[in-house]
């Protein structure tokens, strides 16, 4: 499942750099995640770091976007042959 995140958002900086994905992004209000590029960090490291990183736990699991380990990982391998 790619992630997302909330209204909670405080638009605070410290997500966006930590994505190795590139797939966080500010918005007018609040950050956002490109499902297309999130991976939940699979292929990089254990735990989102996005979610390690956020003060106010906003990023949660999207419902829209529901993924497999399988398939996230198979997202990671296409994203590391598109940037290679």
């Amino acid at each position: 499942m790619a992630l997302m995140i909330t209204e909670e958002c405080i638009n605070c900086d410290v997500c966006e750099p930590e994505c190795p994905n590139g797939a966080l992004s500010a918005s007018e209000d609040i950050y956002v995640i490109d499902p297309a590029q999130c991976t939940e960090c699979v292929g990089h490291f254990d735990t989102p770091q996005c979610i390690e990183v956020c003060p106010v736990e906003c990023i949660v699991q999207d419902p829209k976007h529901v993924e497999s380990k399988d398939e996230l990982h198979a997202k990671f391998e296409k994203l590391l042959a598109v940037n290679a």
